[in-house]
């Protein structure tokens, strides 16, 4: 995977980038085939913890703030590093890129099994997070420079069903885990690994792809202070209203601040000779309305997958593997829409329909899952999740694939890392947010049920270990407490989805905005740019390896 020393023709570059648009369908899926494996494993690293996150916590002694910021830290290092991976895909050799992310992943994966405190755990998930961050995005540019926009929904569809088993499996496996008395939860964390390996091998057999020769520079200013202003903003948002009051000097000086990095990061991107973010993309109404859409639809996806973990086993009292299994119509849904979908959107060219009929199902999804209460009945409960999980797949993949068709080569990758960056942005801001709002409402609820089961109750909470914002054990509970703590996060998590669902109105209102543009018949690699640009040929050893570049950092 070192750099290639040799030239390359021009005239040569061209043909061979001409002649290799042909590939046919096998050709396709044998060079994608590690790239969505190690898609699986991005998303497998992050489900396969939900359902084991409340004996984790509970096991290392953890609070509701720390259930929140072992989700939300990954969330944040995804976010931060999305725009960075994004830029140097433009630059550097695609494929070494997504063993590096692999690579990341794998070292923060077993360090984290390994963690004795939460603190720890929260540590190593940000690395987690950095090398996730790497895959979700490396995955929609590697497709776009392989496959065209009107074949890409097709192929999109198969990597929304590459999602959507990760994410039913996920839970599923770490429930299962996690019951299991010979394995126990640290496992989740260890058993993404053998396939990240698998991943890497694969890759490097069957990934090829052209890289642009350029003289670049990474901004690695812009990737701080970006990097900064989400991180003191999430910090804020997390702590807001517990360690301080909502309105104080701290959140002056937090928000304050997250403003003022925003702007340096504005400011240096306007000069950047190759900006991290370039914002002339956003001269793109398109992009611009693609990008804010995914913030909403980051909020809506990120929280169903986060809360219902808590609400089957705190409000229903249902084991990790249970919790998993109950989950499978959302993820059903999402499997569905994301493949027919994509599938038609090759056939018809059509995409928005797709982009409006997604924003109202998520909507009408999240609204109906507000009504959510410990006693709701289940067949209730799964059609509202359906609901949802058809929105998501609707609109997740094919914001991305609308934003690809409308920029050139040279900022294909930083255009699709923008949309992952902004969706993974909502996703963490929602956690930290909504997380802060359901300890909150929880605490209200518990305090409010105790106070009409009489003092006694409160002296029996506190003996069984549950005061102080810890994670409940309603084994350990006696009857009459067990049914305030049930009642009480039932009525939590259905708060969490109905302040979830006026996003998704927000994000249906966007894409409403968005005007169809006919989808393009070439890849990206493939157009007259990236041909004189001087992309080098595919379908050998040295095919993606940089060829004749110079890398200022």
């Amino acid at each position: 995977m070192a750099q290639s020393e040799k030239t390359t023709d021009p005239a040569s570059t061209s043909a061979s980038a001409s002649t290799s648009v042909d590939m046919t369908h096998p050709q396709i899926m044998k060079a994608l085939s590690g790239l969505m494996l190690g898609m699986f494993v991005a998303i497998l690293s992050s489900t396969i913890v939900s359902n084991a996150l409340p004996q984790i916590i509970s096991d290392l002694g953890g609070t509701q703030s720390s259930y929140t910021w072992v989700v939300t830290a990954a969330l944040l290092s995804m976010t931060a590093a999305t725009p960075l991976w994004g830029k140097l895909s433009d630059l550097f050799s695609k494929k070494l890129l997504v063993q590096i992310s692999l690579v990341i992943y794998v070292l923060g994966s077993v360090v984290a099994g390994m963690s004795q405190n939460t603190g720890t755990l929260i540590a190593c998930r940000v690395v987690q997070g950095i090398g996730v961050g790497g895959l979700s995005a490396l995955a929609q540019i590697v497709m776009a420079a392989m496959i065209s926009p009107r074949e890409r929904g097709r192929y999109s569809g198969y990597l929304g069903a590459v999602f959507a088993v990760a994410t039913v499996g996920g839970p599923l496996l770490g429930g299962v885990i996690t019951d299991t008395e010979w394995l126990g939860w640290r496992w989740c964390f260890y058993v993404g690994v053998p396939f990240a390996i698998i991943a890497l091998i694969v890759l490097q057999k069957t990934l090829r792809l052209p890289v642009v020769r350029r003289d670049v520079k990474v901004d690695w200013l812009g990737a701080f202070l970006i990097s900064a202003a989400v991180s003191l903003l999430l910090i804020w948002v997390t702590q807001a209203g517990d360690s301080y009051e909502w309105i104080s000097w701290q959140t002056w000086a937090m928000t304050g601040g997250s403003v003022v990095l925003a702007l340096l990061f504005v400011l240096v991107e306007s000069r950047a000779s190759d900006p991290i973010i370039p914002l002339r993309l956003f001269r793109n109404k398109t992009i611009t309305l693609a990008s804010t859409a995914s913030l909403f639809v980051g909020i809506a996806m990120f929280s169903g997958t986060v809360f219902f973990s808590q609400f089957f086993q705190l409000a229903r009292g249902e084991s990790p593997t249970m919790s998993g299994i109950l989950t499978i119509p959302m993820i059903g849904g999402l499997f569905v829409s994301s493949t027919v979908s994509g599938q038609v959107i090759t056939k018809t060219g059509k995409w928005k329909v797709w982009l409006v009929s997604g924003g109202v199902l998520l909507t009408a999804g999240l609204g109906l899952l507000g009504t959510l209460r410990h006693d709701t009945p289940y067949w209730h409960i799964a059609v509202y999740m359906a609901l949802t999980g058809l929105g998501l797949g609707m609109m997740m993949q094919n914001l991305v694939l609308a934003t690809q068709n409308q920029v050139a080569p040279e900022d294909l990758g930083a255009a699709s890392s923008v949309v992952t960056f902004f969706r993974s942005l909502g996703g963490a801001m929602g956690v930290s947010a909504l997380g802060a709002v359901m300890a909150h409402r929880v605490t209200d609820y518990v305090r409010d049920g105790l106070t009409a089961l009489g003092p006694k109750a409160a002296a029996a909470m506190g003996q069984n270990g549950t005061a102080g914002g810890g994670i409940p054990d309603l084994d350990k509970l006696p009857a009459p407490i067990r049914e305030v703590i049930e009642s009480a996060y039932g009525h939590g998590v259905g708060d969490v989805f109905l302040y979830a669902a006026p996003f998704a109105l927000l994000g249906l209102v966007l894409v409403m905005f968005i005007k169809e543009v006919a989808l393009k018949s070439k890849p990206a690699v493939h157009s007259p740019a990236a041909a004189s640009a001087g992309a080098s040929p595919g379908g050998t050893a040295g095919a993606d390896e940089v060829a004749d570049t110079t890398v200022k950092a």
